[in-house]
């Protein structure tokens, strides 16, 4: 699966999660929880500040955040509406690099400190990796208040597009 495949995945899986979101009351999504970033809400406005910090390393632009979890977390409407953008500034992104430019380094330095560099393609494959790894706990989260989480699973997506010729 190339770089591309991977965004329009991401994509498609972060618009299957909120879809489902939108079918719970909106007080569970801000629900006090025993989980990573103490609720739904809060570990979505994760996701997408994670997605900001690594769209300005690629841009070379500041982010300006302190901490990977934000205070300062939008009502679900607003962080669906920045998620969605970011997504597509992403797949926007990703459709128009080169090969060769997925090895280039970027050098930046972590939210708490201590310079890094990676190289733009290892950063791209972070930003997915991540992104599934926390939809799994929200998904985790939604059996425990018996709601139906969508399946993310990359065989879904791939039959899916499939079934549509868009593969």
């Amino acid at each position: 699966m190339n770089i591309q495949s991977l965004f329009k995945y991401k994509r498609w899986a972060d618009d299957l999660l909120y879809t489902a979101l939108l079918q719970l009351p909106e007080h569970e999504l801000g629900k006090d929880r025993p989980m990573l970033f103490g609720n739904i809400l809060a570990l979505l406005n994760h996701i997408y500040a994670m997605d900001l910090v690594w769209h300005s390393n690629l841009t070379g632009s500041a982010h300006g955040l302190k901490t990977r979890n934000p205070d300062d977390v939008p009502i679900f409407s607003e962080l669906r509406e920045k998620q969605i953008a970011i997504n597509t500034w992403y797949q926007n992104y990703t459709t128009t690099i080169q090969n060769r430019e997925l090895e280039e380094p970027v050098y930046f330095t972590f939210i708490g400190g201590g310079k890094s560099d990676m190289q733009k393609g290892e950063i791209l494959q972070h930003v997915v990796n991540h992104d599934s790894y926390h939809r799994g706990h929200i998904e985790g989260v939604m059996y425990q208040i018996s709601a139906e989480p969508p399946t993310t699973d990359i065989p879904v997506f791939l039959r899916e597009i499939q079934s549509t010729g868009q593969r």
